[in-house]
């Protein structure tokens, strides 16, 4: 019955093809509830409790990632929190530990003891940061921000070594207000030691940041130099 005001809010506000997959959502959780309630897996982790806890935040983060990454909800606080995610852009990852941080604070008061609240909420944290993964899905990658006097150099080397393509970007130093170029390059993950190493090998004294990348599209990632698909 609490349900009902939610899923009518939702349906207002999220759209009908929300609401759809909502009801599929809702309606699978309880049809799957159902069905592994009576066929038990029996696992002996009564003795090992953050074992459990971390496999199942992993179990809920990755079937709510999946539920949440096209477009549907289980009902309740899930609503809330696709509409959190939509108004004020706060990834939904998190605003599911912040509901359930508080319900699990709440508990303490009448049944958890601290022991099983700091288990759950190790579990509800690594929920909340698999979902965010499975939100941002795509190809992870590395960003590099490169800034050195001998940039035409290094944009070269970059391009005939490891055939990455590089952004010149326009740049200004906030203390000294020099103008100059910037170099921005986009490599997987396990090409990031190869850049460094070319980078320093012309320039030592170089600035560079590497950051992650999520959702890379294109050539080089998802596509290949004919503009096909790449199948991974």
């Amino acid at each position: 019955m609490l349900n009902i005001p939610v899923f009518f809010i939702g349906w207002k506000l999220l759209g009908r093809t929300v609401f759809s997959y909502t009801i599929l959502g809702t309606v699978s959780l309880s049809v799957f509830l159902w069905i592994f309630q009576r066929f038990q897996i029996h696992m002996p982790l009564q003795n090992d409790l953050a074992l459990a806890a971390l496999f199942a935040g992993v179990f809920i983060g990755t079937g709510l990632g999946i539920i949440f990454r096209y477009g549907g909800t289980t009902g309740g606080v899930d609503i809330i929190v696709r509409l959190i995610n939509k108004y004020f852009q706060v990834p939904m990852g998190k605003a599911m530990f912040v509901f359930d941080a508080c319900v699990i604070t709440l508990s303490l008061i009448f049944y958890l003891s601290y022991k099983e609240a700091m288990y759950t909420l190790v579990a509800v944290f690594v929920a909340s940061k698999v979902i965010d993964f499975m939100q941002e899905g795509g190809y992870a990658a590395k960003g590099a921000t490169i800034i050195s006097e001998k940039n035409d150099q290094i944009q070269r080397k970059i391009i005939e070594e490891m055939e990455r393509g590089v952004t010149v970007l326009k740049g200004q130093g906030s203390y000294t207000k020099t103008e100059r170029d910037i170099l921005y390059c986009v490599v997987p993950k396990n090409e990031v030691f190869q850049l460094k190493n070319v980078i320093t090998s012309v320039d030592p004294h170089a600035f560079v940041a590497v950051s992650d990348v999520h959702d890379v599209l294109g050539e080089g990632f998802t596509l290949d130099e004919n503009k096909n698909p790449i199948t991974r």
